[in-house]
């Protein structure tokens, strides 16, 4: 393992910090256009949670191939590679001109942002110190909420200026750029240390097999899908159909959730290297503070504060509180050795947003089927996150009853 520089290690990160700041804007986008794309494509909400939907199920798509590729290449050379291909499907989407070339750029776009975490995390498990992990896995979640705060707001204000369309065009130029900061910033990789037939022979098996990775990978696909599928789709038609806010009130609300979500993540950071230090690794944070999110989602489901001027400051407070599953993604990253480290990874992170896209979705499927047989619009809503919340306490059930051999994470 080779330990970069503080000086080094910092324009490192940035880079990676720029690549995934646009990713996550184009992964919540969505969500503040869902009134414009529902009105000139006349979608449904299946159609909507699909749309949306199809960026992780695009990501989810090359997670395992992408592992052993940042095993073997590094993430220098996969991620240039994979973002080009976002440019392209920036290009796509706002060329498109129907539901069906929609969908097929979202899911392009998925593929090709798909590494934009994973590469950074594969590269920091070798490059950084691991007392710091924590705090720059934190600090990476923390740029991308920095993008989807940019989603929101700043989009609402521009949508009347330029439309949608050229939005993505500007996307694109961007994400050019950022890859010619990556390639001249981001060190070449070198070689694992470890016999090649050993890491080209392993693929998944180890991962798959371990008993810590399993007893987290529910939460991974529940309550960390959750967040994201609630954070980038969800709260937003919430407060529009069920709270009656207007377009511009629910990008505010949006922005806001996102800005509560930056200091959060900005303070995941500042305090998980103590916290890991004083023995309160992720284990111990998961089984204390996650029960709070369920809480909060009940009393947005069920009493008039998720369904008033509130609804809003709820669903911030669902997302706060839903970051104790945040901890476990370094976590299972640091339960393997580094010629495992981009295969652990991207496995979780494949959980991950496979649960994104089937929450997502699953929570549009559930409100048309309901409201098909007669139930009102904001009963269905409530039965569908009903549901939701109930898988997320199940995943929670089940991190408790697994044993808890790996008490080496932070």
């Amino acid at each position: 393992m080779t330990v970069l520089s503080r000086r080094t290690a910092i324009a490192v990160f940035l880079s990676f910090a720029c690549a995934y700041f646009l990713s996550a804007l184009i992964r919540a986008i969505t969500a503040t256009l869902s009134p414009q794309l529902t009105q000139e494509f006349a979608l449904h909400a299946r159609d909507l949670g699909l749309l949306a939907g199809g960026y992780f199920l695009g990501f989810s798509a090359t997670q395992l191939p992408l592992g052993t590729w940042l095993d073997r290449y590094g993430p220098k050379r996969v991620l240039l590679c994979f973002l080009a291909v976002a440019v392209l499907g920036c290009l796509a989407f706002a060329w498109a001109s129907s539901f069906a070339g929609l969908l097929a750029a979202r899911v392009l776009c998925g593929v090709g942002l798909s590494a934009c975490l994973m590469a950074p995390l594969t590269g920091y498990r070798r490059w950084f110190a691991p007392a710091i992990q924590t705090r720059s896995n934190a600090w990476m979640l923390m740029t991308g909420s920095s993008g989807m705060v940019a989603s929101t707001l700043p989009v609402q204000w521009l949508l009347p200026l330029t439309g949608w369309r050229p939005m993505f065009l500007a996307l694109a130029v961007l994400m050019a750029l950022s890859m010619l900061l990556i390639a001249w910033r981001v060190p070449a990789w070198h070689g694992t240390g470890h016999p090649a037939s050993t890491v080209a022979t392993s693929g998944y098996r180890a991962v798959w097999a371990d008993a810590y990775f399993r007893r987290m990978a529910p939460l991974g696909f529940f309550c960390y899908g959750g967040l994201l599928a609630i954070q980038t789709l969800w709260a937003a038609p919430w407060m529009e159909r069920i709270a009656g806010f207007s377009p511009l009130q629910s990008a505010t609300g949006l922005f806001w959730i996102n800005i509560a979500m930056l200091c959060t993540f900005w303070a995941w950071g500042m305090v998980g290297p103590r916290l890991a230090r004083s023995g309160l690794h992720a284990d111990v944070l998961i089984a204390w503070g996650l029960p709070s999110s369920f809480v909060v989602m009940a009393i947005v489901i069920a009493t008039p504060l998720g369904s008033g001027p509130a609804a809003g400051v709820m669903l911030a407070l669902y997302c706060v509180c839903c970051s104790f599953v945040t901890p476990s993604q370094p976590a299972v990253g640091l339960a393997f050795g580094p010629e495992l480290a981009g295969r652990a990874l991207t496995a979780f992170n494949l959980l991950i947003f496979l649960g994104v896209f089937s929450i997502q979705w699953g929570i549009g499927l559930a409100i048309d089927a309901l409201m098909a047989l007669g139930w009102s619009e904001a009963g269905a809503y409530r039965m569908a996150f009903g549901l939701f919340l109930a898988c997320g306490i199940a995943s929670y059930l089940h991190f408790l009853r697994r044993p808890r051999h790996n008490q080496t994470t932070p």
